[in-house]
């Protein structure tokens, strides 16, 4: 029997602003850098079941906080961080933000999905709480 290959590699895209992320960005892997200081994510507005992101820290300490926006969702965020904790967790509680602050290294990553009606999101940092709410 013969192997089938499908095309498994990711879109990725180089976030280093402010920037809108769209449906049609959906399945793409944001590569995040703030060289010009702190910036604004803003996740669309309009939940469609399966829209799915993730977001990767490209360098590390980056220059500002980069914030994940989602206006009036909820974002429900489990997290481990190098603490051993997940006290930035926020699971079932009305998040607008996530705030990924200057203390993060390359590699700590966000994945989000929604469900059409709130945001889902899991988090890996490899510094002690670098990665918070608001």
């Amino acid at each position: 029997m013969g192997r089938i290959y499908f095309n498994a590699r990711r879109e990725t895209h180089t976030v280093d602003g402010a920037y809108t992320v769209t449906a049609a960005d959906s399945g793409k892997v944001f590569m995040l850098s703030s060289t010009a200081g702190a910036c604004e994510i803003t996740l669309p507005t309009t939940l469609v079941e399966g829209l799915y992101y993730k977001f990767i820290v490209e360098e590390d300490t980056p220059t500002g906080v980069i914030t994940i926006a989602a206006g009036d969702s909820i974002i429900d965020l489990v997290m481990k961080d190098i603490g051993g904790d997940a006290s930035n967790s926020t699971a079932g509680t009305q998040v607008d933000n996530i705030l990924i602050v200057v203390a993060t290294k390359q590699g700590d990553y966000i994945d989000m999905f929604t469900d059409g009606s709130s945001w889902y999101a899991e988090c890996m940092s490899s510094t002690n709480n670098s990665i918070t709410t608001s």
